[in-house]
């Protein structure tokens, strides 16, 4: 019924079907000054099945107040996300990265890949120009983003395969805008996994799926949900009005309407397609969000990715 890239809202919705342990999913809970993280490991095939997505590690970062961050709290949630990146990324001193933003460029809410590789700290041409193979103090980055098949012609994955034959990175970093289950993770809400990424599965424009097995080398994604299906936005409403104080006779029918649309979701669904009435929705003040989580994930990538580089250094040289 409802569509969602994030692993956590995955296991919620599992959780609330089933009730049930799930064999081959282990969670861990833990919480740093304002931000909630939560890590799952997908670990066989029965997890993987249940929850929908690939086997591997999926870390999320939750904090509700980034909606309205000032720049302390950007900057905690920065060096929280350079931490969790820097456990899945393994910093070495001759490590080649490919930082790759994902989604079209000219549409805000999909904009978030092309503008945090804006950001970020490339640094291939100086160990070109001087001939070097190693430094301790920064790994060897190079950028690229590919746009989308729309305007483009061509698959992102045969784009981004032809760049990795010529830099030959030991991995690849991709970042790309989310689709969520529930309003409040809607720009409020970081996931990296180590599994990799398809393109657009969130709005239901499946590509080809950028992992390990299709470029050859790990891929690490990073991703925050900015759009929401109308339906679940309509859904949770309707929810919300019959758990809410007030009228109750009003309540018990948003009750029942609630009953009626979990028990024939795939019905409800189809009728939506036949009288196209899915659309895909994002917040108003989206423009400043994107800014905002662009600067939060580029901050992390060059602290994770060179460890030379301090907060303050990139807060003042590379925003």
């Amino acid at each position: 019924m409802f569509r969602t890239d994030l692993a956590l809202e995955s296991k919620e919705m599992y959780d609330e079907n089933k009730n049930v342990e799930i064999s081959g999913v282990v969670v861990d809970k833990a919480r740093k000054g304002s931000v909630d993280i939560t890590r799952i490991e997908i670990t066989d095939e029965h997890g993987s099945q249940a929850l929908g997505k690939p086997k591997g590690n999926y870390v999320t970062l939750e904090v509700p107040g980034l909606r309205n961050a000032d720049s302390e709290l950007k900057d905690e949630v920065s060096l929280a996300l350079a931490e969790e990146l820097r456990k899945m990324v393994g910093f070495k001193d001759d490590l080649k990265v490919l930082v790759v933003g994902l989604g079209n460029q000219q549409i805000t809410p999909d904009a978030l890949g092309p503008m945090t590789v804006s950001k970020v700290k490339v640094t291939r041409q100086f160990f070109l120009a001087y001939k070097k193979e190693r430094d301790d103090s920064m790994a060897c980055v190079s950028a690229l983003i590919p746009g989308v098949m729309g305007t483009t012609g061509i698959e992102t994955v045969e784009i981004i395969r032809g760049t990795v034959e010529k830099v030959k990175p030991d991995l690849i970093i991709a970042i790309d805008a989310l689709a969520a289950r529930r309003i409040e993770r809607i720009n409020t809400t970081i996931q990296i996994t180590d599994s990799g990424i398809n393109p657009g599965a969130g709005v239901g424009n499946r590509r080809l799926q950028l992992n390990s097995e299709s470029l050859g080398t790990r891929v690490v994604a990073i991703g925050v949900p900015t759009v929401i299906d109308s339906y679940t936005v309509v859904f949770d409403t309707i929810e919300e009005l019959g758990q809410c104080n007030g009228d109750e006779k009003i309540g018990g029918y948003f009750n029942q309407l609630t009953q009626v649309l979990q028990n024939n979701g795939n019905t409800v669904d189809q009728m939506l397609n036949d009288c196209s009435r899915q659309m895909i929705v994002t917040a108003n003040d989206i423009d400043s969000l994107v800014q905002d989580f662009s600067q939060i994930i580029s901050n992390s990538l060059n602290m994770s990715l060179h460890p030379g580089l301090k907060l303050e250094d990139v807060n003042r040289y590379m925003n």
